[in-house]
């Protein structure tokens, strides 16, 4: 299987209000991150497109990536290509999960330019939920059965 790049897409969904409203901490945060990675950046730019909707878009020589941020929804939606066959866009992504620290996530992964066989050009789809998203949802299925039992 030859393989060109790696693309991961990401929901965030209720990232922390405080941080996911410092645009200029996510630009900078992001910038250490590459750096540090060793991706070369050709450029990285921030736009506000309405009052609660940003897009942060980076151009690397290894790919790119790109950010809206929907600042009222707490809400980013992440995209990060990158041109290497073992380039591990999973690193920005968690990157970014620790500093907006949402209460859900579903990513999908793709492999491009995959000349392979069908089952090795599926996505690879992960949902990660916050520990006590998860406590809270496990006491409403709780609550449910109960009260399920009580009508009976």
């Amino acid at each position: 299987m030859k393989l060109i790049a790696r693309h991961l897409t990401a929901d965030l969904f209720g990232c922390k209000n405080k941080k996911i409203t410092d645009i200029d901490l996510i630009k900078q945060e992001l910038s250490d991150l590459l750096a540090a990675e060793q991706y070369e950046v050709i450029s990285l730019s921030t736009y506000s497109l309405s009052p609660d909707h940003y897009l942060v878009a980076g151009v690397l020589k290894q790919g790119h990536f790109t950010m809206h941020i929907y600042t009222g929804l707490r809400y980013v939606a992440l995209d990060i290509f990158l041109c290497e066959p073992e380039a591990d866009p999973d690193q920005i992504a968690v990157a970014m999960r620790h500093l907006l620290k949402p209460d859900k996530i579903k990513s999908t992964m793709l492999k491009r330019g995959s000349f392979g066989t069908p089952k090795d050009v599926r996505p690879n789809i992960k949902t990660h939920v916050a520990p006590l998203r998860k406590i809270h949802n496990t006491g409403a299925k709780v609550v449910r059965i109960l009260a399920r039992k009580n009508r009976s």
